[in-house]
């Protein structure tokens, strides 16, 4: 489980629900009706997101080696 910082926005106040980005992923946003579905839909994006580009990393260089990174 890694731990990410949350940026939770409430919607305008006509339209209600809340809206949030993640700080150390760039391009992850969520939406809800409440914060919970929000950090839900924001968790996924972020899990996506990474997926993605260790794939894409991978695919660029087949050689290259893994290592798991710990940054205490």
């Amino acid at each position: 489980m890694k731990k990410f910082t949350a940026i939770l926005h409430r919607g305008e106040p006509d339209e209600g629900g809340y809206w949030a980005t993640c700080l150390e992923v760039p391009g992850a946003n969520g939406q809800g009706e409440t914060r919970e579905e929000c950090l839900a839909s924001l968790c996924a994006a972020v899990r996506e997101l990474l997926e993605l580009s260790r794939a894409e990393a991978l695919a660029e260089d087949a050689e290259a080696e893994l290592t798991e990174l710990v940054v205490p």
